[in-house]
C-alpha cells in the first residue's frame, strides 16, 4: 500500500477517536452535539487540513517544491466555519442561556482536528486528554468552588393586595438573597402589579426556600424564578 495512504488513514483513524471521546463526555451529559457531531468535526477538519498537506497531489504536474499555497487559510476557513455550527447549540431557555460549554467544546474539537491533519499528534493528544479533564473534572470543582449564582425572578399581585417594595425586599433578603436591580409593571390592563428583578446568592437551596415561601402566601398572584447558567 502506498505509504500517503497509511498516513491519511492514520490521520483520519486518529481524527475520530479524539473527536469521538470528546464527544463521548458531551453525549453522557445529555447535551444535543455529542458523540457522532464531534467526531465528525474533528475528522472534517482533519480531512480539510489534508487537502493542504498533499496539495501537490492534488496539483499535477506541479513540483513540490513550487507550490506556494497557504494551509493557514484553511485553517481560518474552519474555525470560521464552526463558529456558525458552535452558535447552534446555544439556545435560550427560559431566561437562561445553555450550550456555550459544548460551543466551546465544538470549537476546540475542531482545533484538535487540525492538529492531526497536519500531523501534529503530540499537542493533539495532549489537548484531547486536557479538554476531557476540563468538561470532566473541572465540572467537579466548578460545583465546590464558592459563586454567586444569579436568578431573574417575577412576583405577581392583584391590584389591591400589593406588597410594598420595602416588604419585598425584607422577604427576598431573609431567604439569602442580594437584589441587583428591581423593574415594575402594571399587566393585563392594571389588573396585577408586577415586581421584575435580578437576585442573587451563593447557595442554590435557597431558590428552593424562596419558591416553597412564596407558594405559601395567599396574595402572591403568580411568581418565576429562573436561574441563569450554561
Amino acid at each position: 500500500m502506498d505509504t500517503d495512504y497509511v498516513v491519511i488513514t492514520l490521520h483520519l483513524l486518529g481524527a475520530l477517536c479524539a473527536g469521538g471521546i470528546i464527544g463521548l463526555e458531551r453525549s453522557f451529559h445529555g447535551r444535543p452535539a455529542g458523540f457522532r457531531t464531534h467526531a465528525l468535526v474533528c475528522v472534517a477538519s482533519a480531512l480539510l487540513m489534508l487537502v493542504m498537506l498533499y496539495q501537490w497531489k492534488w496539483l499535477p504536474g506541479t513540483a513540490s517544491d513550487t507550490i506556494r499555497t497557504d494551509p493557514t487559510r484553511m485553517a481560518q476557513g474552519i474555525m470560521t466555519g464552526i463558529g456558525f455550527l458552535g452558535a447552534g447549540v446555544i439556545f435560550k431557555e427560559g431566561l437562561s442561556v445553555r450550550g456555550l460549554t459544548t460551543a466551546a467544546s465544538i470549537w476546540i474539537t475542531a482545533a484538535i482536528g487540525i492538529l492531526i491533519g497536519v500531523g501534529f499528534y503530540y499537542p493533539a493528544v495532549l489537548s484531547t486528554a486536557l479538554t476531557l479533564g476540563i468538561l470532566s473534572f473541572f465540572r467537579r470543582i466548578e460545583a465546590r468552588m464558592p459563586s454567586q449564582l444569579y436568578a431573574h425572578h417575577a412576583l405577581r399581585f392583584e391590584r389591591d393586595q400589593v406588597l410594598p417594595e420595602e416588604e419585598v425586599r425584607k422577604i427576598i433578603a431573609s431567604h439569602g438573597f442580594n437584589i441587583a436591580n428591581m423593574t415594575y409593571r402594571v399587566t393585563e390592563d392594571g389588573r396585577y402589579f408586577e415586581y421584575r428583578m435580578i437576585i442573587r446568592t451563593s447557595d442554590v437551596r435557597n431558590m428552593a426556600l424562596l419558591a416553597k415561601y412564596l407558594v405559601s402566601q395567599k396574595q402572591v398572584a403568580s411568581f418565576q424564578i429562573s436561574p441563569t447558567g450554561d
